[in-house]
């Protein structure tokens, strides 16, 4: 009878494979998560959106107080949000801008980047 188990190359080898499997597996995983948190983003600037043209159709601007609406403006990223909004007063247009670092609800963006939608309703978003 011959000795039974692994060497240890064979151990090496094999948890070689599992932390190759594990760093791709977690790359994928932290995309599909800020997908989700972009996601949250998109349905906030819907409503931005909406107030923008229901402000324009009753008084001709799109002034709109995003923080009456709970949402955090002028880079004030708070604990609720992973993104700080804005709206362009003359054309309508709402952005959203990742908070990084520890601004904003944690985790932080991996870096700042924005979503823009228009009145018409072009969207632009890197995911």
């Amino acid at each position: 009878m011959g000795r039974r188990g692994f060497t240890l190359l064979e151990i090496i080898i094999v948890l070689i494979i599992i932390g190759i499997i594990a760093t791709l597996g977690l790359t994928q995983y932290t995309r599909v998560v800020e997908k989700g948190r972009t996601a949250e983003a998109k349905t906030n600037l819907g409503t931005v959106r909406t107030l923008a043209l229901a402000q324009y159709q009753e008084y001709g601007n799109y002034t709109i107080d995003l923080a009456n609406y709970n949402l955090p403006t002028t880079s004030a990223c708070n604990s609720s949000y992973y993104y700080w909004y804005a709206i362009d007063t003359t054309s309508g247009t709402g952005t959203a801008t990742r908070c990084i670092g520890t601004n904003g609800k944690q985790p932080g963006g991996p870096s700042a980047y924005t979503i823009t939608l228009t009145v018409d309703g072009v969207l632009t978003s890197p995911y």
